[in-house]
């Protein structure tokens, strides 16, 4: 089999997106044949644009391959150029008929389980046990994530992500701090901010995206990261109700004001309300010797290399990533929140053999390995760190090990409306308009009214 180079820019092996489509199509998808009898599968997945990785990644020969290998099935690539919540909608609308379903479809792993209960997705469970991949390769952590309310798989992880503390190691000796940074817990986070408060003024200790305008990032990059590292929850799954009051929940909301309002470590409110906070910490005052300590994603990394917004020569021996800690040093040590990006069949499918034998090829080790690399994020597989280039990320295998002790955001159609709430609340605590208390009452009070008493519950 021929293997895709991770070395290989990505942009010397694409033709147009006009061009892909075209060729790729070859005959009507309303009756899944192609008009010299192949079997036709339709390939859909959120496109941005012209510039596309996805698109591009297909268009570096995969498909060619592929079909190669098969020359019965042909495959139609089919990118839906639309925002992320867009994107969920018209999926929808097109898994509902058999005449507009297509074969494999790119799922969010956090609407995963509500689209298998709203009957939109194929079990796919006999298609994995007879997959060897699946025991060996796969991680484990990750299959929660495609696995619907009735236990059942509903997916192939294709991508991931991980979170954790970016620190500037010369800020952390200058300041008399170790290196590496391996806190312990909570306690440790804050002292080292003070710390660095205390020996470097001028320097933001630490930076966590509290600003509703950075939207879900609020969430999942701060306010999950500190309640999932507790005893506590955001959504009980055995009950089926929204944990709107717990210890660890108040405990999240508690470490947020003592960061922003009693120890003043965190940015300015001109930063922190700001939308591009994220950007602005990592392609200015990371550069800049200005930021010591960042919570964020394993994404953000990509910003230094050579290639990036904000390149930093010899980047690892100055910038370092370390798990964010439990909150008193609880096993497993460290905790982490994971997104990504599934392959699925939707239930409507017309050719479902084929289109498991099109995911089949797309996560084998080289090309989910390749797919990775080509976006910048992690990959479901456990031998990835075997395939040349994989590794050579910078913190690619620390990010990687933290998919171990990964948590998901909940899985539910109403988990938007809770997370916009979070945010409302996160960014009110940090800003001092409400003490965590109010933000506790806040939360029962709007969730029930916007989703029913009967949906929260309280520990």
């Amino acid at each position: 089999m021929r293997k895709i180079s991770l070395k290989m820019p990505v942009a010397a092996v694409m033709t147009s997106l006009l061009i892909l489509t075209t060729a790729c199509s070859g005959g009507s998808s309303s009756t899944g044949t192609t008009s010299d009898g192949k079997k036709e599968v339709t390939v859909s997945f959120r496109s941005s644009g012209s510039e596309d990785t996805l698109t591009k990644f297909f268009q570096s020969g995969l498909v060619d391959q592929f079909e190669k290998e098969n020359p019965d099935i042909k495959i139609n690539i089919a990118p839906v150029l639309a925002s992320e919540g867009d994107y969920t909608s018209k999926m929808v609308l097109q898994m509902k008929s058999p005449d507009t379903a297509p074969d494999v479809i790119a799922e969010d792993t956090s609407i995963i389980k509500s689209d298998a209960a709203a009957g939109y997705l194929e079990p796919l469970d006999s298609q994995v046990q007879g997959w060897s991949d699946w025991e060996e390769h796969i991680i484990d952590n990750l299959k929660a994530g495609v696995t619907g309310e009735d236990g059942k798989v509903y997916g192939v992880p294709a991508t991931s992500d991980t979170r954790g503390i970016w620190y500037n190691k010369e800020l952390f000796q200058q300041a008399g701090l170790e290196v590496p940074f391996k806190p312990a817990s909570w306690a440790e986070v804050l002292e080292a901010a003070r710390t660095i408060k205390q020996k470097l003024p001028g320097v933001t200790p630490l930076n966590m995206i509290v600003g509703k305008a950075n939207g879900e990032g609020v969430t999942m990059q701060t306010l999950e990261m500190l309640l999932y590292g507790t005893a506590d929850t955001l959504y009980n799954d055995t009950s089926k109700k929204w944990v709107v009051n717990s210890p660890g929940l108040l405990d999240s909301f508690k470490f947020i004001d003592q960061v922003f309002n009693t120890d003043k470590t965190g940015p300015t409110m001109q930063v922190a309300l700001n939308g591009q906070a994220g950007s602005i910490a990592f392609q200015q005052q990371f550069p800049q010797d200005k930021l010591a300590m960042a919570v964020d994603g394993s994404w953000a990394g990509s910003t230094w290399a050579e290639n990036g917004a904000a390149p930093i020569a010899n980047v690892e021996e100055k910038i370092g990533f370390a798990p964010f800690p439990t909150q008193n040093g609880e096993e497993p040590g460290a905790t982490t929140m994971s997104g990504g990006w599934a392959w699925s069949v939707p239930a409507q499918a017309k050719n479902k053999e084929e289109a498991w034998k099109f995911i089949e090829f797309l996560m084998n080790k080289e090309n989910a390995t390749a797919r990775v690399v080509a976006e910048g994020s992690l990959s479901p597989r456990n031998d990835s760190t075997e395939v040349e280039g994989y590794t050579d990320r910078p913190y690619t295998k620390e990010a990687q090990e933290l998919l171990n002790v990964a948590h998901f955001r909940p899985a539910n159609d109403q988990y938007a409306a809770v997370s916009a709430q979070l945010q409302s609340i996160v960014e009110s605590i940090a800003s001092g308009k409400l003490t965590p208390e109010e933000g506790i009452t806040q939360l029962k009070d709007n969730v029930s009214r916007s989703l029913g008493a009967d949906s929260i519950e309280e520990k």
